[in-house]
């Protein structure tokens, strides 16, 4: 099996397309043949070492959190998926790993994938779709109706946000940038505004308007975001910040909260996906080979306008 992997924190530099063996699945664990994996920012930053609190010093280290695939091997206690069912997830953050042929994930961070649904489409679901789906409902517990405010509407996590939002019934306003405005338009956002040109703060009808509050990019201030919300509105915020957490510890309406998958979340999310309530867009595929280089211009600030997808079998 090939994989990506480092063997110290730092720049693009340390990665490395290497062979490595998969280990048999362990209590809990399965093992699944990616069929495609998606890039996110977590994932360049785990290897910068943002997190090595948390991820530790053991070298070498596999990249890759969001995949798609096939079930090859089931550990024992498994029984919600067997050899052969087509299953999206996401890799713990400690291991990582998606960015491979293979990957050892466990059971509770994967859902079957629908049949409508496409292995490109569910591995771009993944992250995106998790951090919307416990925000707008597990957190914020968003109806029909309210008024919902996306900072960053057309990133991976926003475009979820918004299609899940617009789903519940709710009402959108979102920021974006000035080449993506036509794209969060046709993700249905009522009301879009350049944040280039546009500051919330300084939007008299914005003070005190919104139910929720969702920055997915974490560059809304807290002190704006704050004044957004209606009396009972929820700031949700999954940048977090030393200065964050200690805001959020008084402020009880400001939520803080990270990526954790969950079987359950995954399906409904998948779902609503293949219902087609959530399409993720896709901006660029690359075979492993040279998957690399995308990661590295990603990280870099290329733009392309919808998820990065590592393409495992071109044609899967």
């Amino acid at each position: 099996m090939r994989r990506i992997q480092y063997y110290r924190y730092g720049g693009p530099d340390t990665m490395r397309l290497e062979d490595f063996v998969l280990p048999s699945p362990k209590e809990g664990e399965v093992a699944v043949t990616v069929a495609a994996a998606a890039v996110n920012p977590i994932d360049w930053k785990v290897r910068q070492g943002a997190l090595k609190m948390m991820t530790g010093r053991s070298f070498p280290r596999a990249m890759g959190s969001d995949f798609a695939g096939t079930v090859t091997a089931t550990g024992p206690g498994v029984t919600a998926v067997k050899p052969g069912d087509h299953v999206y997830g996401i890799a713990p953050l400690k291991p990582s790993g998606a960015f491979a042929q293979a990957v050892i994930a466990p059971a509770s961070h994967l859902a079957l994938k629908p049949a409508g649904l496409s292995f490109e489409q569910a591995a771009a679901l993944a992250t995106p779709a998790v951090m919307a789906w416990t925000g707008l409902i597990g957190r914020a517990r968003l109806q029909a109706g309210q008024q919902v405010f996306v900072n960053g509407a057309t990133g991976g996590v926003g475009e979820a946000v918004v299609q899940l939002a617009k789903a519940l019934g709710a009402t959108v306003t979102g920021t974006s940038g000035p080449t993506t405005m036509e794209r969060a338009r046709a993700l249905s956002v009522d009301h879009v505004y350049d944040y280039t040109t546009t500051d919330p703060a300084d939007q008299a009808e914005f003070q005190g308007a919104f139910d929720v509050v969702y920055d997915t990019n974490g560059s809304l201030p807290v002190r704006t975001a704050m004044r957004l919300l209606n009396k009972t509105g929820v700031y949700l915020d999954i940048n977090a910040t030393p200065a964050k957490f200690a805001h959020a510890a008084c402020a009880r309406r400001h939520k803080i909260f990270f990526c954790v998958p969950d079987t359950r979340t995954l399906t409904e999310a998948a779902a609503r996906a293949a219902a087609g309530d959530i399409r993720m867009s896709i901006g660029e595929t690359v075979p492993l080979d040279t998957a690399t280089t995308l990661i590295t211009d990603l990280e870099k600030g290329r733009k392309i306008n919808g998820k990065g997808l590592i393409l495992m079998a071109p044609g899967n």
